[in-house]
């Protein structure tokens, strides 16, 4: 019934024709004056996609029922559906005509948290992780990305008459654990499948609904976590010198490692050290015999990150010599790299974006300090973009910004929950104007 309903849309050029001139004398731009209306004729039917992805979220790598419903979603518009790529990644290609490959991303899985909104369709999902029970939650609002990664699909096959070359639309596991992407491609989604010419990724923000954000560069930052065992020599907690105390070794390093971002980076330069995690003991008169710790590095820049991994290591070892321990066993894991924009189809994509929504709704932002592996994608050599939509009303933003406002809840925060609409129609209007724009016949 819903893809009947879109082709009625499809077909009714007339009616858009009507929407569009409307759209006009309301100074939208022409190419957004043809794509709103399409997705205003769809949209019912991506908010209950959204509602229904929101509420049954999965972790990631067991995202089964949400890859199955976009697979089919795409199979029903036409498109070559291939699945489990990577595990349980898909991916989408269709061909019309000689043209550029262009890539389209959008993530699978959710987060290992309770959702605390009280939304009507909000998740009650529980799932293993870790070895424990735990919430399972959309809390940074991959389900959005979804439903606008299908909308995107509808209409440019709605307008297929206006651009040339072949889509991918890849639907990615396992963001959440910067690990989905490198597990596609290692399943040889560039060998098996064409590799794109260029790539595109949308990513909502916790900012007024109805603007869109770009910055040329780096856009997120390199991710790695830190996962530290301070070696002791357990005992009675009325005997500490019969011991070597691993808790207070773990605290001088939580302290001291700091300094590496305060005193040893450049002050200029973004870098981050966090310690998220202590686990030792069990109670308060046994001093344990080890603590572990982990934590997350955050950083923009090869050499800043670099300073930041030997710095720890170094904090780490100097900690447990101070206590008298053995050398700790110190593991720094690489996570997600920093997404680079390219510049020149930053500058193409925003031109046009700016020309549909106006120069006052697309704004350059500074880059983020979370991380994402839709770099995987663009270092393995596709030039690409990922942008930001905002998803909170505007009048709730300027009210939290006012002294003693109500904070805007974030990405990953349990009260996180984007305003659906219009933030799905804008996503889906950028998508498709971004992807027009680099399609469009010369």
């Amino acid at each position: 019934m819903l893809l009947d309903s879109f082709r009625r849309c499809a077909i009714a050029s007339a009616v858009w024709g009507t929407f569009a001139a409307v759209a006009m004398a309301q100074g939208a731009s022409p190419l957004q004056a043809q794509i709103s209306p399409i997705v205003a004729g769809m949209y019912p039917s991506l908010e209950a996609l959204y509602k229904d992805l929101h509420a049954h979220p999965e972790l990631a790598f067991q995202e089964v029922r949400t890859a199955a419903k976009l697979a089919e979603e795409m199979r029903k518009l036409g498109f070559e559906v291939t699945e489990k790529v990577g595990g349980t990644g898909v991916v989408a290609i269709y061909k019309n005509g000689a043209g550029p490959t262009v890539l389209v991303r959008t993530e699978l899985d959710a987060l290992p948290m309770e959702e605390k909104t009280g939304l009507p369709y909000a998740s009650k999902a529980k799932a293993q992780f870790g070895g424990r029970e735990t919430f399972v939650a959309h809390s940074c609002g991959h389900d959005v990305h979804m439903a606008s990664w299908v909308g995107t699909a509808r209409t440019l096959l709605a307008m297929k008459d206006q651009w040339k070359g072949t889509l991918m639309f890849v639907a990615q596991p396992a963001e959440e654990t910067v690990s989905g992407a490198k597990a596609m491609i290692n399943d040889g989604l560039f060998k098996r499948f064409p590799k794109p010419d260029f790539a595109y990724a949308l990513h909502t923000s916790a900012t007024p609904y109805g603007t869109i954000g770009y910055r040329a560069g780096p856009t997120s930052s390199n991710s790695d976590s830190l996962d530290i065992t301070f070696k002791g020599r357990g005992g009675h907690g009325s005997a500490p010198d019969k011991t070597i105390d691993p808790i207070t070794i773990a605290a001088r390093f939580v302290t001291d490692v700091q300094a590496v971002v305060s005193r040893e980076k450049d002050p200029a330069e973004f870098g981050v050290v966090t310690v998220g995690a202590i686990q030792g003991g069990t109670v308060g008169n046994i001093i344990p015999d080890q603590v572990v710790l982990r934590g997350t590095i955050r950083s923009y820049k090869p050499e800043v990150r670099e300073k930041l991994l030997a710095g720890i290591r170094r904090t780490a070892n100097a900690a447990a010599a101070m206590g008298g321990a053995p050398e700790p066993v110190v593991e720094l894991v690489a996570g997600g790299a920093a997404i680079v924009n390219d510049e020149a189809v930053v500058n193409r994509t925003a031109s046009a974006l700016k020309a549909a929504f106006g120069d006052g709704k697309v704004v350059q932002v500074p880059p983020i300090t979370a991380s994402e592996d839709f770099s995987e994608f663009l270092n393995a050599g596709v030039p690409g973009m990922m942008f930001f939509v905002g998803t909170v009303s505007p009048d709730d933003w300027a009210a939290a910004r006012k002294p003693g406002g109500k904070p805007i809840a974030f990405n990953h925060s349990p009260f996180f929950a984007p305003v659906p609409e219009p933030s799905i129609k804008t996503s889906v209007e950028a998508m498709s104007v971004a992807v027009l724009t680099t399609m469009a016949p010369k």
